[in-house]
C-alpha cells in the first residue's frame, strides 16, 4: 500500500539531473585525462618542483661576506633525508651558486650557468639517463634558480599538475556549471513540452465527444507508440460504446410495442383493483423505456445552439405536471426573478431535465407539502420539495444511472442521471441540498 501511494517520478527531473551528472563527469574526466596526458610529456620531476623550490628558497641566505649559502633548515634537512639521491645547484641571478649531492658529469658544466635559465626540462642526453629540471623560486636573497635531479620517481605528477592548473579548470567549471544547470532543464523541458500537451488533451477527452484522438505530430518517436496505442484503445472503446447505444435504443424501441399491446388489453378489462394495479405497472414500464430512450438520445445530442427561454420552459413544465402533483397530494408553485431569460441549448432536453426534477419531487416528496420551481436571474433553476430528504451518503450517488436510494423505490433510477447529463451537455452543473425539511436540486446553466 505504501508503494502504491508513492508519487510517480518526474521524467523532466530524472533526465535533467542525470544529464547534468553525465556532463560534469565528462568535464572532470577531460581535466584528469589532460593532466595524465601532460605527465607523459612533462618532466617526471614536476611532482617535486614546488617542494624543492620552496624549501631551498626558505634556506637561501648570505653570509657575512655576502656570499650565497643555504642554511640547514629543518625543512631542508628533512628533504635531504627523504631523498637520498637528491642533488641540486642553487644560483642567484648574479651568478653565485651553491651545490649539494653527486651532480651527474653530464650536468657538471651547467652548474656555473644555472643563473641563465628561468625554467628548463633537461633529458634525453646520450651521456646520461638522469633527468634534470630548472625551477625558479623567490627567496629573501632575491630570485633563486635551482637545477636539481635524483627525484624522478618521487611524488604524484597528476596531483601536482592539478594543483598547478586549478586556475584553468576552476574557471572552466565556474563558467560551465551554471550554463549546464540552466540549459539542460530547459532543453529537457522543451523536448517534453509536446508530451505535456498530449497529456493535457488526453485529460479533456469526454465520452460525449466521440472521434477525439491524441495528436502524434511532434511527439518523440519513443513516445509515439504509446500515443498510437492510446488512440487505438479509444477507438475500441468507442466502438463498444456505440454497440451499447444501439442495443439500448433498439431495446427501448422494441419495448414500446408490447407495452402498448399490454396497455390496450388491460384497458379492455373490467374495472377493479387488479386492473388499476396492472395499469400502474405498465405505466412504470413505459416510463422506464422512455427514460432509456431519453438517456441515449441526450447522450448523442449535439445541437445546443437553439435559443431557449428558461423561464417559459420551466413554466410550461410546471403547467403540464401540475395536475399530476395535485393528484399526488402536493401544492405546486412557479416563481421567477425575471420575465424572460435566454440561453443557448436544446429546448427539449432542458424541458426533460426540469420535468425529471419535478417528477422526482413528486415521487419522493412524501405526498404532502409544497413543490416550488424557481428561476433566478443568473440562470439557475431550482426545484424544492418539503419531503423527508435524502441521506447525506446518498446525495452524490443519486445522480448515477440506475441508482435508487432504497431498493423498493419506484422508477428505474435514471431521472436525476438524465438531469446531470443534460446540464453537463450545456456546460452547467447540478447541485443538491437535502435535510429532514426537504430537498432542493439546482441546475446552474
Amino acid at each position: 500500500m505504501r508503494a502504491a501511494n508513492r508519487p510517480n517520478p518526474s521524467l523532466w527531473w530524472k533526465l535533467s539531473w542525470q544529464l547534468n551528472l553525465v556532463i560534469i563527469a565528462v568535464i572532470a574526466a577531460v581535466i584528469i585525462g589532460l593532466c595524465i596526458w601532460a605527465t607523459t610529456i612533462m618532466s617526471p620531476n614536476i611532482a617535486m618542483e614546488e617542494t624543492i623550490g620552496s624549501v631551498i628558497a626558505g634556506a637561501a641566505a648570505r653570509d657575512g661576506q655576502g656570499h650565497l649559502e643555504l642554511r640547514e633548515t629543518l625543512e631542508l634537512k628533512a628533504l635531504k633525508e627523504q631523498n637520498g639521491q637528491l642533488w641540486y645547484v642553487a644560483a642567484t641571478t648574479d651568478g653565485a651558486f651553491v651545490s649539494y649531492g653527486a651532480i651527474p658529469p653530464a650536468y657538471a658544466e651547467l652548474a656555473r650557468l644555472v643563473h641563465l635559465f628561468d625554467d628548463a626540462d633537461i633529458r634525453g642526453s646520450a651521456m646520461t639517463n638522469e633527468i634534470a629540471t630548472v625551477e625558479t623560486a623567490e627567496a629573501a636573497v632575491g630570485e633563486v634558480r635551482i637545477l636539481f635531479g635524483g627525484v624522478a620517481d618521487k611524488g604524484w605528477p597528476v596531483l601536482a599538475l592539478l594543483s598547478r592548473a586549478y586556475p584553468i579548470y576552476i574557471s572552466l567549471l565556474a563558467l560551465a556549471l551554471p550554463a549546464i544547470f540552466l540549459a539542460v532543464p530547459r532543453i529537457v523541458g522543451r523536448a517534453l513540452a509536446r508530451v505535456s500537451d498530449v497529456a493535457r488533451k488526453a485529460s479533456q477527452i469526454e465520452p460525449r465527444r466521440p472521434g477525439t484522438r491524441l495528436p502524434v505530430d511532434g511527439i518523440p518517436k519513443e513516445v509515439t507508440p504509446l500515443v498510437i496505442a492510446f488512440n487505438d484503445a479509444l477507438e475500441r472503446l468507442e466502438s463498444e460504446f456505440r454497440k451499447r447505444q444501439r442495443f439500448l435504443i433498439d431495446a427501448a424501441h422494441e419495448l414500446r410495442t408490447p407495452i402498448a399491446i399490454m396497455q390496450t388489453r388491460i384497458d379492455g378489462m373490467s374495472e377493479g383493483q387488479e386492473r388499476r394495479r396492472l395499469l400502474q405497472d405498465v405505466a412504470r414500464l413505459a416510463e422506464t423505456a422512455e427514460q432509456l430512450l431519453d438517456f441515449e438520445r441526450n447522450d448523442q445530442a449535439t445541437d445546443l445552439h437553439e435559443v431557449v427561454d428558461l423561464v417559459d420552459n420551466a413554466r410550461t413544465v410546471v403547467a403540464d405536471l401540475a395536475p399530476l402533483a395535485i393528484t399526488a397530494g402536493y401544492q405546486i408553485s412557479f416563481q421567477s426573478e425575471v420575465e424572460s431569460l435566454t440561453r443557448r441549448g436544446n429546448s427539449s432536453a432542458l424541458s426533460r431535465a426540469v420535468s425529471n426534477l419535478v417528477r422526482n419531487a413528486i415521487d419522493h416528496g412524501g405526498n404532502a407539502g409544497m413543490i416550488t420551481v424557481s428561476v433566478s436571474a443568473d440562470g439557475r433553476i431550482d426545484v424544492a420539495d418539503e419531503g423527508p430528504g435524502i441521506p447525506a451518503e446518498h446525495q452524490e450517488l443519486v445522480f448515477e444511472p440506475f441508482y435508487r436510494v432504497t431498493p423498493k423505490s419506484t422508477g428505474a433510477g435514471l431521472g436525476l442521471s438524465l438531469v446531470k447529463q443534460v446540464v453537463a451537455n450545456h456546460g452547467g452543473r447540478v447541485s443538491m441540498k437535502s435535510s429532514s425539511a426537504g430537498t432542493q436540486v439546482a441546475m446552474q446553466l
